[in-house]
């Protein structure tokens, strides 16, 4: 990977005055009911670079997606919302522009003063944004490169999609990287180029499919692949046990079959699980082995012997990657699981990185201490592409 020309290097040629573009993930969960932002996580991600162009006396102009519009303004996806909690956390108003490169837009960025900051409305209102139509997608970008004098990407979470405000916007403008993408980069590139041995990677989630291709990429690089979740049962499958009417990729049975017959042992599986009557947070439940899963209940967690052994493994590890829930945290009944590897990994003497998505969610639903971990990635899916060797086009747009 080349060397990517980061904020320092901006910041060094002086931005007073000039206006800064900067590609920010303020993708937040909402409140269906009131609309409130219920994690600011990535907003608070993204301020130590607002903060330090604010200091330098730049006009700083915000955009970002949030959610999945279908290319027109869309009420509940509004950044406005984004725009109060993003004022309150750098102690000044944000400007927020109603629309994204219109007559709103164009006043609210003419207005700004030296050290302002101005929130565009959400990119995906704008079709050109995701469109697989380069010369749609270059129009739009012609349009947001109109804001800026220079462009800075700290949207680690969108680095993996090409995106006009992603990809295409870096052409048009001199562009670096933010802080956060230089963080994310400079982590996960450890994990890839050499991590101290031995490195133990925990992965959860619901489906085998959407991890299969960083379990391949991984599997040679690995000392221990412990796997939980929705996906573990599929795996169960594999190893010929009945898992009852738990989540089941049947087309995906013999390509697990595969990999734990390739893995050399290195894939560790659960050996009990908590299993329910319903997916319900009040539904009867309690703990079985794996080979005792009864044929009419489905498993929601892994079981305290599992968190033992997976435990013992993760005690022995100097490297330690997770992405992927145990199970149904946010279910009370059914976050034992999850609690309980995300502080095995904070008690091992080991570099430790949450590969973002759902993971970074349960650490600040269960009120873990952020900290405990030497990184919580703000890219769940841009994580796992970087760990399989893809090439991600926001980052090759910047280093272009």
């Amino acid at each position: 990977m080349s060397a990517l020309r980061t904020l320092d290097d901006l910041l060094a040629e002086g931005v007073s005055g000039r206006r800064v573009l900067v590609r920010a993930d303020l993708n937040v969960p909402l409140d269906k009911q009131t609309g409130a932002i219920t994690d600011d996580g990535r907003i608070r991600a993204v301020l130590p670079t607002l903060g330090a162009l604010v200091e330098a006396g730049a006009k700083v102009v915000v955009c970002s997606h949030l959610g999945r519009p279908k290319g027109a303004p869309d009420p509940q996806f509004s950044l406005g919302p984004v725009a109060g909690r993003l004022g309150e956390l750098l102690g000044a108003p944000v400007h927020f522009a109603t629309d994204t490169v219109g007559d709103s837009a164009r006043s609210t960025v003419a207005g700004l003063a030296d050290g302002q900051v101005a929130l565009l409305e959400n990119l995906r209102f704008n079709a050109g944004e995701t469109s697989k139509d380069e010369a749609e997608r270059g129009a739009f970008a012609d349009q947001l490169a109109a804001f800026g004098d220079a462009y800075v990407d700290d949207a680690f979470g969108a680095v993996h999609r090409k995106h006009a405000s992603v990809f295409d916007v870096p052409a048009r403008l001199p562009h670096v990287a933010g802080r956060l993408v230089l963080r994310e980069v400079e982590v996960l590139s450890k994990l890839t180029a050499d991590p101290e041995r031995p490195y133990v990677v925990v992965l959860g989630g619901s489906k085998v499919s959407d991890k299969l291709a960083v379990i391949e990429a991984l599997l040679p690089t690995v000392d221990r692949l412990l796997i939980g979740g929705g996906m573990c049962f599929t795996f169960l499958k594999a190893q010929g046990l009945e898992v009852g009417t738990s989540l089941l990729e049947k087309d995906m049975v013999e390509t697990c079959r595969n990999l734990l017959e390739r893995s050399g042992g290195k894939i560790m599986l659960p050996v009990d699980v908590v299993v329910a009557d319903a997916f319900a947070p009040d539904a009867a439940h309690d703990t079985v082995r794996v080979d005792g899963i009864p044929s009419h209940r489905l498993g929601l967690d892994v079981g305290p012997e599992t968190v033992a052994g997976f435990s013992a493994a993760l005690s022995q590890a100097k490297t330690i990657f997770w992405n992927g829930p145990m199970g149904v945290f946010e279910m009370p009944a059914f976050a034992a699981g999850t609690r309980g590897i995300a502080e095995a990994i904070t008690k091992a003497d080991a570099f430790s990185v949450v590969g973002g998505g759902d993971s970074a969610a349960a650490v600040r639903a269960l009120r873990l201490d952020e900290t405990d971990f030497n990184h919580i990635s703000t890219g769940g899916g841009a994580s796992l592409e970087y760990l399989e060797g893809k090439t991600l086009p926001g980052i090759a747009a910047l280093e272009n």
